[in-house]
């Protein structure tokens, strides 16, 4: 049986073809794999694994050697037709949620306590799953999780819709460091054009909230299902009158919720209390001092992006 890829085709080629192209193009404009890694920027053993077929590389890593290379997009459209994970297996009471998800066209979610599979970086499974696994085991639960955001991160990718309730932006999984780039990863991730991460705020009055978190899905044929999760099982409803009793519930949390806008704005300050938390206290000062100048370095760049921030609603 042919294993599909992202785009819905047949997987064409492999990681390590995507490699041996990288490879390729880096050698041919004269770069090490350190100084690649500096221009990216990333560690030089993600390149060095990425080459060799040992790592999966998220598409903005693509992007960013296709931009620094010159290659003309060549390795973004290579990204994109490979399947990343082709020996996934999944816990079989996720099974049909996780092939729901390789062919879904909307998903609307929302999420409490923890970041949601498909938002999760690598480290940050790794945190998550090394609670419960280790070796052989828990690399297979992270490739398993990871298989699944592909296709909702490609430029056609299907909707993509998150309330996350503020605990997942404060539980901390992992440490400072595997939140702040998780953090960050929200931020990036919500600027696509098919995805949009709202926050519901614990101090704000009136929320409406599920008692769990649950994601409804729409299927190709216009099949609606909705999804939730106990503690070892998942459960999964197509009944009509469920389906639009929870939509509507999720429908009016969204209304409440921050905008995207708002949202990506106190996702940044989480990200920026993060980065605190990791530095020095020398460090801290020298960006105290910084924080101070920061009104008027606002004032002279003013091409830069900038959210408004969250105010209580009336």
């Amino acid at each position: 049986m042919n294993r599909r890829n992202a785009t819905g085709g047949t997987a064409a080629t492999t990681a390590a073809v995507f490699g041996e192209v990288l490879k390729h193009h880096r050698e041919a404009a004269g770069l090490t794999q350190d100084a690649l890694a500096r221009k990216v920027p990333c560690d030089r053993s993600h390149v060095a694994r990425v080459e060799a077929g040992g790592r999966v590389p998220q598409d903005t890593f693509a992007k960013a050697c296709d931009e620094l290379l010159g290659t003309g997009g060549v390795l973004l459209r290579l990204w994109a037709r490979i399947d990343w994970y082709p020996e996934v297996e999944h816990p079989d009471w996720f099974e049909r949620r996780a092939e729901m998800d390789a062919e879904a066209v909307a998903v609307r979610a929302y999420q409490t306590q923890v970041v949601p599979g498909l938002l999760q970086t690598e480290e940050y499974a790794w945190a998550m799953f090394s609670s419960i696994a280790s070796g052989d085991e828990l690399e297979k639960l992270v490739r398993a999780r990871l298989s699944r955001q592909q296709r909702f991160l490609t430029p056609d990718g299907p909707l993509y819709v998150a309330v996350l309730d503020e605990s997942c932006l404060r539980n901390v999984v992992g440490n400072a460091a595997v939140m702040h780039g998780q953090c960050a990863h929200l931020l990036e991730v919500g600027q696509r054009s098919n995805m949009r991460i709202q926050v519901a705020p614990a101090a704000l009055p009136g929320i409406i909230r599920p008692k769990t978190s649950m994601s409804l899905i729409t299927l190709p044929d216009g099949g609606q299902w909705a999804y939730s999760e106990s503690l070892d099982r998942g459960h999964l409803n197509d009944d009509p009158a469920v389906y639009a009793r929870h939509s509507q519930t999720y429908d009016v949390l969204r209304a409440d919720a921050l905008s995207a806008r708002e949202s990506a704005a106190l996702i940044s300050d989480v990200v920026e209390g993060y980065g605190h938390h990791g530095q020095t206290r020398s460090q801290r000062g020298d960006l105290d001092k910084e924080q101070l100048q920061r009104p008027r370095r606002r004032r002279l760049h003013r091409g830069g992006p900038r959210y408004p921030r969250p105010r209580p609603r009336t």
